[in-house]
């Protein structure tokens, strides 16, 4: 008859337990993670992964590495990381076009929710409405008037068709009833160009772009799009005081991962995040970047993904914009 000993009993019970257990439950992260944006390097976003990445990397212990994979208005990025492996090694740092490619493109090869675990926000900025110092427009309630008075179109300087700042100028327009004509350019320098050469009425930016020319006086501020004043320029009124009660549109950037990765991995990234946002240190870099920090539980990162993605959808049918 053989003897089976409790202490051979709990060693069965232990090793059960480690398979059982899987990637989730193991030393994660043993080894280097990929965090993915689809934007190019050097611009606002990856500025701002590698912020968050660098705090994650110190407290989590292994180094995550930033890997812009430009192409598709960040479609290719985000498709890499819906197919990768669940295993915690390979992330996305996705922004608030996310939600707008959701709803511009007829089809996409990965579902903007579904296809991801979600972890968390980081940032979050308003857009900076500008004009050229010398304009007559000078509030919200001048480029309502002037749109109004005019029997040709204000005309609206955004850095590309389908970005996040033309459909904010379509969904203004028609909540204040007013005719804007978006002129759309390759990228924000362009349509800064045009302002600047007073060719165009107004432009529609994140502060990052904009914010160095309007403290040295190139450009004077008319309001910003969040439901509250922007720190660092507390004197511009919201449109929201322009007379649109609720009105707020931000942009925002946040960390994803493939669908089904461990609940575990997910947890703890988000309380790394939660944490790293919350660094006096860190809070004044993100300051510095034109953003503010901005986190809290993965549910309410989806439920603004989902806000978002249905507003453009909104936004786009009435507009009669053509889907890519």
């Amino acid at each position: 008859m053989t003897v089976i000993s409790r202490r051979g009993v709990l060693a069965g019970l232990s090793a059960a337990a480690v398979l059982r257990s899987g990637p989730a439950l193991a030393a994660w992260p043993e080894r280097n993670i990929a965090l993915l944006h689809g934007l190019t390097a050097g611009g606002g976003v990856d500025v701002s992964a590698r912020l968050i990445a660098e705090g994650l990397s110190r407290r989590l212990g292994q180094q995550i590495v930033v890997e812009p994979k430009p192409g598709a208005a960040g479609t290719l990025a985000a498709a890499q990381v819906a197919r990768a492996a669940p295993d915690g090694y390979t992330l996305g740092f996705i922004p608030s076009g996310h939600a707008v490619t959701a709803a511009t493109y007829k089809s996409l090869p990965y579902k903007a929710i579904d296809d991801f675990t979600i972890v968390g926000q980081a940032i979050e900025f308003p857009f900076v409405i500008v004009t050229h110092p010398e304009h007559p427009i000078r509030t919200v309630a001048d480029l309502i008037k002037t749109a109004k008075a005019r029997s040709e179109p204000v005309l609206g300087g955004v850095p590309g068709a389908g970005t996040p700042q033309h459909l904010l100028i379509e969904y203004f327009s028609r909540l204040a009833g007013i005719n804007i004509q978006v002129v759309p350019f390759r990228g924000g320098n362009q349509a800064l160009t045009e302002l600047l050469g007073k060719r165009l009425d107004f432009l529609i930016d994140p502060p990052i772009a904009l914010i160095g020319q309007i403290k040295s006086g190139a450009l004077h501020p008319i309001g910003v799009t969040g439901d509250v004043r922007f720190p660092p320029l507390p004197n511009v009124g919201t449109v929201a005081e322009a007379g649109f009660p609720g009105f707020s549109v931000t942009s925002w950037m946040g960390v994803v991962g493939p669908a089904k990765l461990p609940a575990d991995i997910a947890t703890r990234l988000n309380r790394e995040i939660n944490e790293l946002v919350a660094e006096p240190a860190v809070i004044e870099r993100i300051r510095a970047l034109g953003s503010e920090p901005k986190a809290g539980p993965p549910e309410n990162f989806t439920k603004r993904i989902a806000t978002d993605i249905a507003r453009w959808n909104k936004v786009i049918d009435e507009a009669k914009i053509e889907r890519i």
